[in-house]
């Protein structure tokens, strides 16, 4: 099995369409992305919107500045990524801010 690994860079994110809009570039998910939390949920989870049979690892980075200005959604966020299928998310504790 291959490794396919993928950089979420929520540098400058400062709300919940900022993070949806840079899941949607930086994850390259498909255009039925709806760009909420059910849909993040969709794609984490579906094999189909992944390459092949490759172990998936989104590694979030610059996360925290998000994370304390605005915790219930970045809560939430954290909630869809634990419930990921298809995927494996690590928050990157180095060099984020």
């Amino acid at each position: 099995m291959t490794e396919y690994v993928v950089t979420l860079d929520l540098d400058g994110v400062t709300d919940k369409a900022g993070l949806m809009d840079r899941c949607a570039h930086d994850l390259r998910l498909p255009d039925w992305f709806g760009r909420n939390w059910d849909a993040l949920a969709d794609c984490l989870s579906d094999p189909g919107v992944w390459p092949g049979d490759a172990a998936v690892l989104i590694l979030v980075r610059n996360w925290r500045p998000y994370a304390e200005a605005r915790p219930q959604e970045w809560e939430t966020a954290v909630e869809v990524f634990s419930q990921a299928s298809a995927v494996t998310v690590a928050l990157a504790l180095g060099g984020s801010s």
